[in-house]
């Protein structure tokens, strides 16, 4: 039996680490930081986040494939941005290797381009940082910084969700850049590894035009979303509940949409238990938008490939899969 904590992530840990973090700072929170500008009389805040891609590194690595880990990095800051309603406008990146490979790190880049288009921000700026000794040869990290804005009466921190509201399910495109420890782990063998190599690096989806098209849709029919949830580490039971008041809970229905077959597949050769699964990954859910019953319809309509998956029920702060 193969776990994430057994891959080496302890999850509950890294939880006590961001609660400390929380009580240091009262900014710290949610699934992005948000700053009142007092130019505009407290009508407008910036929102900022940052983010890495993991351990998925290490596959393109292996392939030696470099040109899509860029738009999983700006995916990984900007869709936590849309989580407070902000429109990402900036994007920054910091790419610290042993020795610059000039080509390769072209194609880091190009891939960044690419995320900060489908993301909707421009690439301001960045750090290069070349360290000898520090890295493996042919290695490389990512971090990535995206700063938007937001009118604060359009912030969604999720005040307005009560129970009966109903849960739509955005698709992902596979496991997006979590949990990839513990695909490594139970992909340990190294022509394991290059089989499935190719399909665990598929970007992660931007969420950018799909969340602006929805809110401008439902704006129309006087709807808004009420509350969005990024779907990363610690899966739906981990994040939903983020975007939730404290006296909700949700209940999300497991057969309302296929679990991406490749999830399912490194289940059966890790022997994952099915607890851990959603525990770590997404399982074929990348963005969970709350929104009213009566704005279902407009919701399913508007974004192909969208699905209702449940709803927010009183009761405690947690997911309930059913």
């Amino acid at each position: 039996m193969t776990t994430y904590k057994k891959s080496g992530v302890d999850i509950k840990l890294a939880d006590k680490f961001t609660e400390f973090l929380e009580k240091k700072s009262k900014a710290i929170g949610g699934f992005a930081g948000l700053l009142s500008i007092p130019e505009t009389r407290g009508e407008y805040s910036m929102v900022a986040s940052t983010d890495g891609v993991g351990t998925k590194l290490k596959l393109a690595f292996l392939l030696d494939r470099h040109d899509t880990i860029g738009i999983d990095l700006v995916a990984m800051c900007v869709n936590d941005l849309l989580c407070c309603g902000a429109r990402p406008m900036i994007f920054l990146d910091y790419y610290a290797t042993g020795r610059l490979d000039l080509a390769r790190s072209k194609k880091v880049i190009e891939g960044i381009l690419e995320g900060c288009r489908q993301g909707e921000s421009v690439l301001l700026g960045g750090e290069t940082a070349e360290m000898p000794g520090f890295y493996q040869p042919g290695e490389y990290d990512l971090a990535g910084f995206s700063v938007g804005i937001v009118k604060n009466s359009e912030t969604l921190d999720g005040r307005r969700v009560r129970a009966g509201d109903v849960l739509i399910g955005l698709p992902s495109t596979g496991f997006h850049s979590n949990g990839f420890s513990l695909i490594r782990k139970v992909l340990g063998d190294k022509k394991l590894l290059e089989k499935y190599a190719a399909r665990l690096l598929t970007p992660t989806k931007i969420y950018v035009k799909d969340v602006n098209k929805l809110r401008a849709a439902l704006k129309k029919q006087k709807q808004d979303v009420l509350a969005l949830a990024h779907i990363t580490g610690a899966g739906i039971p981990g994040n939903l509940p983020r975007v939730l008041p404290k006296h909700l809970g949700a209940v999300v229905t497991r057969d309302a949409w296929q679990v991406p077959a490749i999830m399912r597949e490194l289940q059966k050769l890790g022997n994952i238990p099915e607890a851990d699964m959603w525990d770590s990954f997404n399982m074929g859910i990348g963005m969970i938008a709350v929104v009213r019953p009566a704005a279902v319809k407009t919701a399913l309509k508007t974004l192909k490939g969208s699905v209702v998956i449940g709803e927010v029920v009183k009761g405690k702060n947690e997911v309930t899969l059913r």
